[in-house]
């Protein structure tokens, strides 16, 4: 155990991960996890936690996920790898008071074997009661298409779904994704568009139709009391953020030993 890694923690990432680091991250399965709790706004009680990943050098500081994913883009088979691994991790790892249990899925990494007879990413997630399986917020017609086949490949096994960084710069929304998710989770870029009355008018329209269609919101990123009285303006479901870091659960596998060579 050890304890809360914020983004803030993180030690400025290169340009380009080296090779070398990310093949020695994947032999040693130098991963971790960090379990943030879902509120609800209503009870101010955890209803689930979302499983985020985490990756540490061989000295133990921990990497920016961010720079280790898009470093991974560039090999799909890798990526792949070290998504089952983590959920793996992850699923191994859930507090014992997680009724629900989110993790996030990279679209590029289902679709690696999206096309094929087997598909063991969904093998691993489909039939655990109480998961949701995040769909990272798309940034392209390509990466909606994926998500799109995603949510349906998932949605027919039953498992939930929730659509992640709603609004979030860059990216776009896929109305044939909403049709699919049981939870909307909004970006925390919204906690500062949401003073303009033009974007407060669009979150709180997409709020109400998230509602319309029976499903749950949550507000991401939020820090202060002054982010939970928006969020309760707002009148969203759930909250999630730093405000509740004394909640958080971190578990490390860094200096796993290291698999053996087939």
């Amino acid at each position: 155990m050890f304890s809360p890694i914020s983004d803030r923690a993180f030690h400025p990432a290169p340009a380009r991960l080296p090779a070398t680091l990310l093949l020695d991250l994947m032999r040693h399965q130098r991963y971790g996890v960090e379990y943030q709790p879902i509120i609800d706004i209503a009870s101010g009680e955890a209803i689930a936690y979302e499983a985020l990943a985490r990756f540490y050098a061989a000295d133990g500081q921990p990497l920016a996920p961010k720079a280790v994913f898009d470093a991974l883009h560039a090999s799909p088979l890798s990526l792949y790898q070290v998504e089952y691994d983590m959920k793996q991790l992850q699923l191994a790892h859930a507090p014992a008071d997680a009724s629900q249990l989110f993790v996030n899925l990279d679209p590029d990494a289902y679709g690696v074997t999206a096309s094929e007879a087997e598909d063991p990413l969904l093998g691993l997630l489909a039939g655990h009661e109480g998961l949701v399986v995040e769909i990272i917020e798309n940034t392209d017609v390509a990466d909606a298409q994926l998500s799109q086949q995603l949510a349906q490949a998932f949605s027919a096994r039953g498992v939930r779904l929730a659509l992640d960084d709603i609004g979030a710069p860059n990216s776009m929304l896929s109305l044939d994704v909403m049709m699919e998710v049981d939870w909307f989770k909004f970006d925390r870029s919204w906690l500062v568009r949401a003073r303009d009355s033009r974007n407060r008018a669009a979150l709180t329209h997409l709020i109400a139709f998230a509602h319309e269609c029976h499903c749950k919101v949550i507000l991401e990123g939020i820090e202060r009391p002054e982010d939970l009285a928006l969020a309760r303006s707002l009148q969203v479901d759930c909250v999630q953020g730093f405000l509740y870091r004394k909640r958080f659960v971190s578990v490390s596998q860094a200096a796993r030993p290291a698999r053996s060579a087939a």
